[in-house]
């Protein structure tokens, strides 16, 4: 979709420079002490452009720099593009929020719960609700991520092979059906537990619509919104302007992960839930749709009440994950934050201790990549890097502070 770049004068759209440049001083600051490799971030507002900056290396060793059209890893933020997915075929009466999803996924018929007991030899009980096609989407289906290390149903995930990513050796179907045999951690719809809930959604994609979850990204929504740059791998061509993937050493500086040639193979398994590789230009186009209600130059992925509802507080009573979710591991805060379909939406910015509009919606990636949409203010923020975990560094809230307190008008 041609070259990214600012598009207009930040005073234009109510944006200080020099206060928005406080954020490229400070994220500076990571890079030259070592804790972060490299960073792109991008603002908009009213669908323009306001600020574009990056720094630092997309890989260390050879001194390759974050560019515009770096490549990277953006792991969780695949799962607003698979809700986004099942949500479209939902408009079209392809699959109801209140679907069973047994019915497109028949080894999910006969699920059961945890109760007591070691993972190698654990108490379940019949669940005495299906796991539904909302349960997928809110993350209160009961399932769970192995790498959590916080209960006993995450060791079964372990000990059944389930760490982070998908086996090699399993298409979606099968990775599935082995998620199928293992108990959910709580009756479905009771908590909120960040889960492997958004693969099993892809799958359901994949069987309300008849095609594989990467033909229909590409034709349903990559191809339309101009997302040229996004796909479950790269093509060898590409391969110099993907970004390497870095974790922190003890004293917290960054060190590369062997990830081989991974990204330049197409994975057996498609990982709805965090599989995609993307570009800053490609997540844009597609904040940019949020944004503007489902569509975008032309093009309308959903209506607007569908955006509107997929981005309103699920949880029940209106709960935040504070109160609603299981105090684990996650990429954004708990308090005065819900969940929605497919996003974290900001209940309530004062209990949460982060400047935010209410009803800006929002996730991250583990390898610390984030966005956020807020419809009160037309803003839109990508933050792009390639640390993992992602609660390595506070990066999430000091982003929202430092261009919050640039908006002036």
């Amino acid at each position: 979709m041609g070259e990214l770049k600012v598009t207009c004068d930040p005073a234009e759209v109510g944006f200080d420079a020099d206060r928005l440049r406080r954020m490229d001083t400070h994220f500076a600051s990571y890079v030259d002490d070592g804790r972060l490799p490299g960073w792109l971030a991008l603002v908009s507002r009213r669908g323009e452009i306001a600020h574009l900056s990056t720094y630092g290396a997309r890989d260390i060793a050879s001194g390759a720099p974050v560019e515009t059209d770096t490549l990277f890893r953006i792991y969780s933020m695949s799962k607003p593009i698979t809700s986004v997915a099942a949500m479209m075929l939902y408009e079209e009466g392809a699959l109801e929020l209140t679907d069973p999803i047994s019915r497109f996924i028949p080894s999910f018929s006969e699920m059961r719960v945890y109760e007591k007991g070691p993972s190698v030899k654990p108490v379940t009980r019949p669940a005495a609700e299906p796991v539904r096609v909302w349960h997928l989407l809110t993350h209160t289906s009961g399932l769970v991520y192995g790498f959590q290390h916080v209960s006993v149903v995450d060791e079964i995930y372990r000990n059944a092979g389930f760490d982070r990513g998908m086996p090699h050796d399993l298409d979606l179907a099968q990775v599935v059906d082995r998620f199928a045999d293992l108990p959910l951690l709580f009756e479905p719809g009771s908590q909120w537990n960040y889960s492997v809930a958004t693969d099993v959604l892809g799958r359901v994609v994949e069987a309300a619509s008849g095609q594989s979850l990467d033909q229909f990204f590409a034709e349903r929504i990559f191809g339309p919104l101009g997302m040229t740059d996004t796909g479950f791998s790269i093509d060898a061509g590409k391969a110099d302007r993907m970004a390497s993937l870095y974790t922190a050493d003890p004293n917290g500086h960054a060190v590369p992960v062997d990830t081989g040639d991974t990204a330049l193979r197409q994975p057996k398994a498609l990982s709805g839930g965090g599989g995609l590789i993307s570009s800053a230009s490609d997540y844009h186009r597609f904040t940019q749709m949020l944004l503007r209600g489902g569509a975008l130059d032309g093009v309308r992925l959903l209506g607007s009440r569908t955006v509107a509802y997929m981005t309103r507080n699920h949880l029940p009573g209106g709960a935040d994950l504070e109160e609603f979710g299981r105090p684990v591991f996650a990429e954004v805060s708990y308090a005065g934050v819900g969940f929605g379909l497919g996003f974290a939406v900001v209940q309530d910015s004062a209990k949460g201790k982060t400047m935010a509009s209410e009803g800006e919606f929002n996730w991250g990636g583990a390898a610390s990549t984030t966005f956020w949409v807020d419809p009160a203010e037309q803003v839109t923020v990508v933050f792009l890097t390639q640390l993992i975990p992602s609660n390595t560094h506070p990066i999430r809230p000091q982003l929202r502070q430092l261009i919050y307190q640039a908006l002036v008008d």
